[in-house]
């Protein structure tokens, strides 16, 4: 288990664990990604990147840390999936016992099976919106409910489950698929129409897993599986923005975040798009 330094470099009198507004929780998983590695590095990189980053936002015109963000240690020993199901699901559950907002970042997208488990045990008539570039609808692969291609079976039997930029898939996930919940990238990449329509689609409560490989890999190579054709930085800003002004956004996390030796960019932009959906939340 390791401690991380305050994020963004921010002083101890916007980190303290009891008075901050938001918690940040890292969970860097990579046990059962099937091709590109790194997840488990993730973290590491994106605290990295935060500390480069301006802490005045243009957009809200606000400064957000001031809320407080406080980095709890990170859980990263894992024996297996099983294990990190349990102890991401645990976890998570002692967080939402706590008065902050809260937060996470993978690892790979299994985490967060988890961590809704608990935020749908919580919170009645739950909304998870989606933002990824796979279906990860299968109810298990590879021997375990707990792998990354699995990440949102458990939301879908159990939540309203929204899906915005999908563009991969296997043939065994579409009699999970609700189309009619499903924004695929190449119908919304160029328009915003769909905005106020998934938007009505959701409840008031609303939990939000962002996979980084969402992103077209023009803009975010760094994942373990960058599916061309993908989502850029405004259109997703944009509709951010429209998703946290309309609902109560209950929490969030960001996965896959494979870091790339040499190449800064993929990091800073998750660095900026923790930010930015906090800023949302709080301006």
């Amino acid at each position: 288990m390791k401690r991380y330094k305050n994020f963004a470099g921010i002083s101890d009198a916007y980190s303290d664990p009891k008075d901050s507004k938001i918690i940040l929780q890292s969970f860097p998983y990579d046990g059962t990604s099937t091709w590109g590695k790194g997840a488990n590095k993730g973290f590491e990189a994106f605290m990295d990147a935060a500390e480069n980053m301006e802490l005045y936002d243009i957009e809200t015109d606000t400064e957000v840390y001031k809320q407080g963000i406080y980095v709890h240690d990170e859980i990263s020993e894992f024996n297996s999936p099983e294990d990190m199901f349990n102890k991401t699901y645990a976890r998570t559950k002692e967080i939402l016992n706590r008065n902050q907002f809260p937060t996470f970042f993978g690892g790979e997208h299994s985490v967060s099976i988890g961590i809704i488990k608990a935020f749908y045990e919580k919170y009645e008539d739950l909304t998870v919106l989606q933002i990824d570039a796979h279906a990860d609808l299968r109810s298990e692969y590879n021997g375990t409910p707990y792998n990354h291609a699995c990440a949102m079976y458990d939301a879908s039997q159990n939540c309203n489950l929204i899906q915005v930029g999908i563009r991969s898939m296997d043939i065994s996930e579409k009699a999970l698929l609700d189309y009619y919940k499903v924004y695929f990238a190449d119908e919304i990449k160029y328009s915003t129409e769909w905005f106020e329509e998934s938007i009505k689609q959701m409840s008031d409560k609303v939990y939000i897993s962002f996979d980084l490989d969402a992103f077209d890999p023009s803009i975010m190579p760094a994942t373990g599986t960058p599916e061309p054709g993908g989502l850029h930085w405004y259109l997703v800003t944009s509709y951010l923005a429209r998703v946290f002004e309309e609902k109560d956004v209950v929490g969030f996390d960001i996965v896959e975040l494979a870091p790339i030796e040499g190449l800064h960019a993929p990091q800073f932009l998750a660095a900026k798009l923790y930010y930015k959906m906090l800023s949302y939340k709080f301006s």
